[in-house]
């Protein structure tokens, strides 16, 4: 074939693969193909496509913009600015898309794989002193391939259940970094109104101790009471101040870590809603429940029992690999072959086959394969049983603190009546003569006490009922919103 025939051939295939992509673009846009083709296999699992749901839950996480909160900020806000803004949530997503890519690597291998090369040559030979039998060819050479494995023992089907196995640990996970962050901006946002219910106490305090100075400033000017009275009243308000001070840089603090946990801005202002005073409602529940729970719902335990089996499956898939696989091959060649000069005489040559290969030695290196995936299969296990051992710890150790700030719930509440009822009566009795400054000073810092003990055990109530829920992996988002809508 002469050198201007094979440029016209090879131009003429050029624009039919132009035109061909062209028409075939043009079909792919109107099926919506480009789409598709990002995932072929129907790999990528829907929670991808309808966003993030938390464990139990029905609602799908919304995530807006970075707008400023322009309202009280209440429990249902702080997580939902939370699981949109952390980053190991961000991560763990990120970690499905991977693991999914990984699923459709899998199931690949279950495809044939076919290749095509179309070359224009050149090709010249010399024979020095014999210039008459120098020769110059140009042309173009075509190469096709198509390889299909039909059969092996086992290592595709390992394959494919282990990169299964570990996508649905990687839902599992991100599941679990939901439920983890959920409790942190829980455990941040009751501290924070535990720090404002302690101001409130204290700012109270203080203003009983200016009271009882007061009083006791006009005593003394009716000669009703020495100076004596009116340094101690003096002293007790200002350690009052002073505590109010502390309460509220206190205050303060825990703002700055809250809106830190919820991926608030450097400097963001927040205010936080009011919420109502627990009632102690219903007990607690049995352990024996919580921890049925916890091993059946908690992500945690999930995810790693799905990388044990990813393990052992990885394990099968080891083993298969070295033994004989079954492809089915096929080739077509024009004008010669892959990596060799053009011929003189055009042809084509065209070959199918089943090829058995064997592995009949490897130097051991199978052997190798096989223990480091037994180990692998050993410390998953290991892993499983200490994420178990972990999450059922934490139930019995929340569950405990639970029942513990349920009973200290009512007893708070009776010891603050009771200091209210005190101070009271000693207020009338000081104002009557009836009793020194000693006695009211006295009741108010009982009272300041038991504001600080009713406060910290409701903090201890909202925050481990909420954690043992968590704990157990059982805390979902209606539930925060109905005891945050208390």
């Amino acid at each position: 074939m002469s050198g201007k025939t094979g440029k016209r051939y090879f131009w003429v295939a050029y624009g039919l693969s132009t035109l061909l992509l062209s028409f075939g673009s043009n079909l792919a846009t109107a099926w919506d193909l480009p789409q598709r083709m990002e995932d072929p296999l129907f790999t990528r699992p829907p929670v991808l496509d309808r966003g993030a749901i938390l464990p139990g839950d029905h609602q799908v996480v919304v995530c807006s913009g970075n707008e400023p909160l322009n309202h009280p900020l209440t429990l249902s806000d702080a997580v939902d600015l939370a699981l949109c803004r952390n980053p190991q949530v961000h991560a763990a997503w990120a970690a499905i898309k991977v693991q999914a890519g990984a699923v459709g690597e899998a199931r690949a291998a279950y495809l044939p794989t076919a290749t095509a090369t179309l070359s224009q040559l050149h090709t010249r030979t010399e024979f020095p002193g014999v210039p008459e039998a120098n020769s110059s060819v140009n042309g173009h050479t075509i190469y096709g391939g198509l390889t299909w494995r039909i059969f092996d023992f086992g290592a595709r089907e390992g394959n494919n259940e282990a990169a299964r196995l570990l996508l649905v640990a990687a839902m599992l996970a991100h599941d679990a970094a939901l439920q983890k962050t959920l409790s942190n901006v829980v455990s941040a946002y009751f501290e924070a109104t535990s720090a404002r219910a302690a101001f409130g106490a204290r700012t109270e305090s203080r203003q009983l101790a200016d009271d009882a100075l007061a009083a006791t400033v006009r005593r003394e000017r009716r000669g009703a009471a020495g100076q004596s009275d009116t340094l101690q009243a003096s002293t007790a308000t200002a350690k009052a101040q002073l505590a109010e001070q502390r309460a509220a840089a206190d205050y303060n603090k825990s703002l700055a870590m809250l809106a830190y946990a919820i991926g608030l801005s450097g400097g963001a202002f927040v205010e936080l809603a009011d919420m109502p005073e627990d009632e102690p409602g219903n007990a607690v529940g049995d352990l024996k429940g919580w921890l049925d729970e916890a091993m059946a719902r908690h992500p945690a335990i999930a995810a790693a029992r799905a990388q044990l089996e990813a393990a052992q499956a990885k394990v099968r898939q080891v083993r298969g690999e070295g033994r004989p696989t079954v492809d089915l091959t096929g080739n077509i060649y024009q004008n010669g072959y892959p990596n060799q000069g053009l011929q003189r005489t055009r042809s084509t040559v065209t070959t199918v086959g089943i090829s058995l290969t064997i592995p009949l030695f490897e130097g051991f290196a199978r052997t190798y394969k096989v223990v480091g995936a037994n180990a692998e299969v050993d410390q998953r296990a290991a892993q499983f049983e200490d994420t178990e051992h972990q999450v059922l710890t934490d139930v019995v150790k929340t569950h405990a603190d639970a029942t513990s700030a349920l009973a200290n719930l009512t007893a708070s509440e009776r010891l603050l009546n009771s200091a209210r009822s005190a101070v009271r009566s000693s207020e009338n009795r000081y104002a009557k003569g009836a009793a020194d400054v000693l006695e009211l000073l006295s009741t108010q810092s009982a009272l300041s006490d038991a504001l600080q003990e009713r406060v910290r055990c409701l903090s201890e109530w909202r925050s481990t009922r909420l954690r043992l829920m968590a704990s157990a992996g059982v805390l979902a988002g209606d539930q925060i919103h109905a005891i945050a809508n208390r």
